[in-house]
């Protein structure tokens, strides 16, 4: 597996909008964990973390799940 660094990496603290543009292979992933407001006029400022809370998903199982994504996508580019 690819070395991530750790200015790649997705963090729960990073915005919904910001991950989806930087990285576009995350949106399946985030419907598949129910995370569905990624049109939503609020995701450009929502944190991952808090679109999690707000629909009771956990932070840290998305996350790892996003970063899987990710590095999945850039080893296809």
């Amino acid at each position: 597996m690819a070395e991530t660094k750790k200015s790649d990496t997705i963090t729960k603290e990073m915005s919904i909008g910001d991950v989806v543009k930087k990285y576009p292979e995350t949106v399946p992933v985030f419907f598949q964990h129910g995370l569905h407001c990624i049109g939503c006029h609020v995701s450009p400022f929502e944190s991952v973390e808090d679109g999690c809370k707000t629909h009771g998903i956990d932070a840290d199982v998305l996350v790892k799940a996003l970063n899987a994504a990710a590095i999945e996508g850039k080893q296809k580019k």
